[in-house]
């Protein structure tokens, strides 16, 4: 496995703000042009989504992963992984999730891998053009 590729950013919202967003992954294709689709397969006994099949448009990546969800860190930090993808042979990260009051600061960690040779300067700077990219947009929907 890669090392991740990693980015913060600092919300005007709070916490409990950015987690009802964050974490509400069936709707990520409302605020985020990333994701063109999102439907959760199964969930856990409090109605967190634990498997979604996603379709992903991120420039250069196009796919339609399934992720896994660990919420076990839970609410400071929710963890993903890749079930299955077209593309896509590895799909790991985190969204982290730190309360400062008035503000919250999201960090986004990711590694990706393809089923076909990508030089490692390329996917790092697409990875974090679509990081840089989703935290953008998180925050342009909590703060407008």
């Amino acid at each position: 496995m890669s090392n991740p590729t990693t980015s913060t950013i600092t919300i005007s919202a709070t916490a409990d703000d950015v987690r009802a967003v964050l974490f509400d992954i069936a709707n990520y294709p409302s605020w985020s042009t990333s994701f063109k689709s999102a439907t959760v397969i199964t969930s856990d006994a409090e109605g967190r989504p634990t498997q979604v099949k996603l379709s992903v448009d991120a420039g250069a990546l196009k796919d339609k992963p399934t992720l896994n969800y660990d919420w076990s860190a839970y609410p400071d930090r929710v963890d993903f992984s890749l079930e299955d993808a077209d593309l896509l042979t590895e799909m790991a990260g985190a969204y982290i999730v730190k309360d400062n009051g008035d503000e919250t600061e999201v960090t986004f960690e990711m590694t990706v891998a393809l089923s076909m040779p990508v030089p490692e300067m390329m996917r790092t700077k697409a990875e974090k053009s679509t990081i840089d990219l989703a935290l953008k947009q998180l925050k342009e929907k909590l703060e407008n």
